[in-house]
């Protein structure tokens, strides 16, 4: 047995998890590999082949490399449960007017969930992941900090996992930026796993055509909602939109409709069946509150808190003053505007490179 526990890695079959699963291993860790079948995305219709971790090629990729490196690996079907999840709340939120967080539910509720209950029932003391990001224990709580690599910093994803997860959490690539990683599958024989791209869809709607995957998965929901109105910010009708549940909020492509100056989408209304569009600085916001928050770094979130917050992935952050209102959200008073504020997107808070935590933007 190892000196330094035993380790169940989660295994996509790509670059980084695969990685994940060497430097442990070299690091005298004992590593079962675990590839999670979430979805077949043949069954969601769609026209391009399955990518990324529901992959096919990706699972015996994951699996020849576990041969060569010497340890086990076995294959988890949880597609059920995805589905009934991640799917479901996937279509609720955008008939509710809001733009989902899939990766983040699925990090949350289904992925972790599923590595913990498997590792149990393996004898695993740890989980790991391929993600860029890092975890260190300090005055009795699990941190979050940015990965090194701010290009690929994960932890936006990160926010909603529990102390009790993160106490058992590894994060191998943490330290190391992407082309470092890819040198090191290069060195160790790895030339075509050095070489693989990365996507960056969401795994059941790989041909980025979310409009396409609703239209499948909801039976009549184009004779549901088309023939709503546009209305500008006063409320007065300003045409006709081809159903709400198909616009993000700060979308201005694809609106159909001309105006002699451009147009954004600044809110969704399910229940009127409205979209509103409005100019640019119609989409400025100073406050947002975040519902079923998670804290990370304190117990509790000390009062009037200064930090960087982002309201998405790619969001550089901007400075904030965070507060906890009574009815259990958090308010964050940002110091500047922010455009593209989109309820059902997650908020993140930040302190330096440290998660504090995040949750779910309101309406």
């Amino acid at each position: 047995m190892s000196s330094k526990g035993k380790v169940l890695v989660a295994m996509s079959g790509g670059i980084d998890s695969s990685v994940a699963a060497m430097l442990l291993h070299e690091q005298g860790y004992e590593v079962i590999g675990i590839t999670m079948k979430t979805w077949d995305y043949a069954s969601s219709g769609g026209t391009r082949k399955t990518t990324g971790c529901c992959s096919l090629d990706d699972i015996n990729d994951a699996r020849i490399l576990a041969v060569n490196m010497g340890f086990h690996h076995i294959i988890l079907d949880i597609r059920e449960e995805f589905g009934d999840y991640i799917i479901d709340n996937f279509v609720e939120e955008y008939l509710a007017g809001r733009t989902p967080n899939p990766c983040v539910l699925c990090n949350t509720h289904i992925k972790w969930d599923a590595l913990l209950r498997r590792a149990d029932q393996l004898g695993c003391e740890y989980i790991a992941t391929g993600h860029y990001a890092q975890v260190r224990n300090e005055n009795g709580r699990y941190i979050i900090s940015k990965g090194k690599d701010e290009n690929k910093d994960q932890s936006y994803v990160l926010w909603g996992l529990s102390q009790e997860a993160l106490a058992r959490t590894l994060f191998p690539l943490g330290g190391f930026s992407k082309p470092e990683i890819r040198q090191m599958a290069l060195d160790k024989g790895y030339e075509e796993l050095s070489k693989k791209s990365e996507s960056f869809e969401i795994c059941f709607v790989p041909d980025n055509d979310y409009r396409g995957f609703l239209k499948r998965r909801v039976e009549g929901l184009e004779e549901k909602v088309d023939g709503g109105n546009f209305v500008d910010t006063e409320g007065n009708v300003i045409g006709q939109h081809k159903g709400y549940p198909f616009y993000t909020i700060g979308q201005r492509k694809g609106l159909e409709v001309a105006f002699g100056d451009p147009r954004y989408v600044v809110k969704i209304d399910a229940e009127k069946n409205e979209v509103v569009l409005g100019h640019k600085e119609d989409l400025n916001k100073k406050e947002v509150f975040v519902r079923k928050p998670n804290i990370m770094k304190y117990e509790t979130l000390p009062d009037q808190l200064e930090a960087v917050s982002k309201i998405r992935y790619k969001d550089k952050g901007t400075n904030s003053s965070l507060s906890v209102t009574p009815d259990g959200r958090i308010r964050i008073e940002f110091f500047d505007h922010v455009q593209g504020v989109a309820p059902g997107q997650s908020a993140v808070f930040y302190e330096g490179n440290d998660l504090i935590g995040g949750g779910f933007i309101d309406n």
